[in-house]
């Protein structure tokens, strides 16, 4: 494709504003996405006072705090956290696919990155292996993936 360009490794988070909503429950899970995004906000050079944090009782409530965000006008990207963790009963289907479709509904309303930091696992060791403070921490790829997004969407 002529003239196409493709996004850079590493966006820069400067000059951009932030939201992260996070769940409370699993919180021994979230607290580790939440640091993984707010040290890949810092290490891409992001203004601390740009950087908003919003916490709500579960995955299931983040979808509107998400759509407030980014309908608010002051973000350029909204990142959702939480984690959904399979258990003996049906809740797991319900919370993880409304929080999903959620999301997605809240970015293409809005026309506001909003990314999907939520966890959807079958065990605690998956979701302790997906929320590890070193490299592969879902909560900064998900920082990661809402400033490449936010940069794109600059350049349209």
């Amino acid at each position: 494709m002529t003239g196409s360009r493709t996004p850079e490794a590493e966006v820069s988070a400067r000059g951009f504003r932030v939201a992260i909503v996070a769940a409370r429950f699993n919180d021994f899970i979230v607290t580790s996405l939440l640091q993984g995004a707010s040290a890949a906000w810092a290490e891409r050079g992001g203004a601390p006072a740009d950087l908003t944090v919003l916490r709500v009782p579960g995955a299931f409530e983040l979808p509107l705090i998400a759509k407030r965000l980014g309908a608010s006008g002051r973000y350029d990207a909204v990142v959702a956290l939480g984690c959904v963790i399979r258990g003996d009963t049906p809740h797991f289907d319900y919370v993880a696919g409304e929080c999903a479709r959620g999301l997605l509904e809240a970015g293409l309303d809005t026309g506001v990155p909003v990314v999907f930091g939520v966890l959807t696992v079958e065990t605690v060791e998956q979701a302790l292996e997906r929320a590890a403070t070193h490299a592969g921490n879902k909560g900064g790829e998900a920082m990661q993936a809402a400033l490449e997004m936010a940069a794109l969407l600059k350049q349209l």
